[in-house]
């Protein structure tokens, strides 16, 4: 069975969305490092609709750079959404067909290394709420961000969680790992 990961970039005050506005002080190269021992584990990558949109306008012109760039367009990548139909343009990008869930488990399934669930608010907190996803690494920045989704909601149901792991960075970001309880 492959496990099946999801971090996101967190503000001390919770806010996931447009991380771009707010870490970019706090990066570090501890960071980079272990976001690239994440990478160098992942031969596969799912992404929601709005991330895969975003994303496939910038990675795929952005410079190689042996790092991430390289990294994202090369993997295979399953786009979760209702709204987009037919092939994507993005190279090795492959629409869910049907329900995302009973594909992640099918996909979960299969020989292969790990599933990285990125770029998307929507589909990290489903299948992680759904017991999907093994591992959920909230990567929080020494900031806060005042505006801006947060990954669960007052309206969520309460959900008990297994503290796996924390690692401190040279900036102050804090890497806290979580599973269900």
């Amino acid at each position: 069975m492959r496990k099946v990961t999801a971090g996101l970039f967190h503000s001390v005050d919770g806010v996931v969305e447009a991380p771009h506005l707010w870490q970019f002080d706090a990066f570090d190269d501890d960071l980079g490092a272990l976001l690239t021992e994440v990478q160098a584990k992942t031969d596969t990558v799912i992404l929601g609709r709005a991330g895969y949109q975003d994303w496939a306008q910038y990675w795929p012109n952005a410079e190689a750079d042996g790092d991430f760039a390289d990294f994202i367009n090369a993997v295979p990548k399953y786009v979760a959404s209702s709204t987009l139909k037919g092939k994507l343009d993005w190279r090795n990008a492959t629409l869910i067909e049907g329900n995302v869930e009973a594909f992640m488990r099918d996909l979960k399934s299969r020989d292969g290394g790990e599933i990285a669930v990125m770029a998307g608010i929507t589909i990290v907190k489903s299948l992680f709420l759904a017991g999907i996803i093994d591992e959920l690494t909230l990567i929080t920045h020494p900031v806060i961000a005042g505006k801006g989704r947060h990954l669960f909601e007052p309206t969520d149901p309460t959900t008990r969680l297994a503290l796996k792991n924390v690692t401190r960075t040279s900036k102050g970001n804090v890497l806290s790992t979580y599973t269900l309880a």
